[in-house]
């Protein structure tokens, strides 16, 4: 089965500790800590991304790039990089799984980038300004 966005909000409607929005062709998940995801569905891949903090709140990008490369592999299901949004770049969080994913498989990949993102806000605090 190929999940579409309809389905994906279904599914993930029926866990009480998020709230699952609508806005166009993605989904805006929150969850009960007030952590922000979009939920997209990019050809055979369901993404899921959270905004970390903008690249200007960093002291040194390039200690922190460098500790992020060092450290990623320690926060399963989930990467870091940097996407630009308006006209400023942010650091996020984001993972992706197959569109063709179990149910099980995307609940995990949701839950897990909402722990990592207070991980990683967590871990690189000292590099933000």
């Amino acid at each position: 089965m190929t999940w579409d966005l309809n389905q994906l909000e279904t599914l993930l409607n029926q866990h009480d500790d998020l709230v699952v929005t609508r806005q166009d062709n993605v989904l805006l998940i929150a969850n009960s800590e007030g952590i922000d995801a979009w939920l997209a569905i990019s050809g055979e891949q369901i993404l899921v991304e959270s905004i970390l903090f903008n690249t200007s709140e960093v002291k040194d990008t390039t200690a922190l790039n460098e500790e992020i490369l060092r450290t990623h592999m320690l926060f399963p299901l989930t990467t870091i990089g940097i996407s630009s949004i308006g006209d400023e770049d942010y650091y996020v969080a984001f993972g992706a799984l197959s569109s063709q994913s179990k149910e099980s498989s995307i609940v995990i990949e949701v839950e897990t980038l909402f722990q990592n993102v207070e991980a990683f806000i967590d871990a690189y605090q000292e590099h933000l300004s």
